[in-house]
């Protein structure tokens, strides 16, 4: 029997390959009549960078002037994989029904992306990955690494070529 795929996590980036690595989800969401949820993430500046920025500037206000700017960000981010949606959505004649949501959170990619598969039911994962090489994935590791590693559902990894084609 084959697996059921009705709901997609897509993990987006925001390179020039985010519409690329979209693309894919699109065109399994299309073939399985499934929805797709996009999740992006960031960390809040750590407690180094935040003292870092007391230093420079003025006590008094700074943590809501951080928030702010944090809002403002992910509003911006927010904004633009809306964007990119509405594109590849259009190149793909893709429903518009098939995006379910678009989250931006504030936590380290792979803690964000495990809570929103398990969040949303998740069938698949759908996540890009560029080129490393083998002593920085050996070192750091990354964020597609953990997530083939942790993750409960199947992982679709696109590679990312180094040009990407025009549609």
């Amino acid at each position: 029997m084959l697996p059921t795929i009705r709901k997609i996590l897509f993990a987006a980036g925001l390179g020039n390959d985010t519409s690329y690595v979209l693309g894919h989800a699109l065109n399994l969401a299309q073939k399985h009549e499934a929805k797709i949820y996009v999740i992006h993430s960031h960390e809040a500046l750590n407690i180094t960078d935040q003292s870092l920025a007391e230093i420079y500037m003025l006590q008094e206000g700074i943590a809501d002037a951080f928030e702010k700017s944090l809002l403002d960000t992910e509003e911006k981010v927010r904004v633009y994989l809306e964007e990119v949606c509405q594109d590849a959505l259009q190149k793909n004649a893709a429903a518009p029904e098939l995006i379910a949501a678009i989250q931006v959170t504030r936590h380290t990619p792979k803690a964000a992306i495990l809570a929103a598969a398990k969040e949303f039911g998740a069938d698949l994962i759908v996540m890009g990955s560029h080129r490393h090489f083998v002593l920085n994935d050996a070192l750091l590791g990354s964020t597609t690494m953990k997530i083939l590693h942790s993750a409960t559902v199947p992982v679709l990894v696109v590679r990312i070529p180094e040009v990407i084609p025009l549609d």
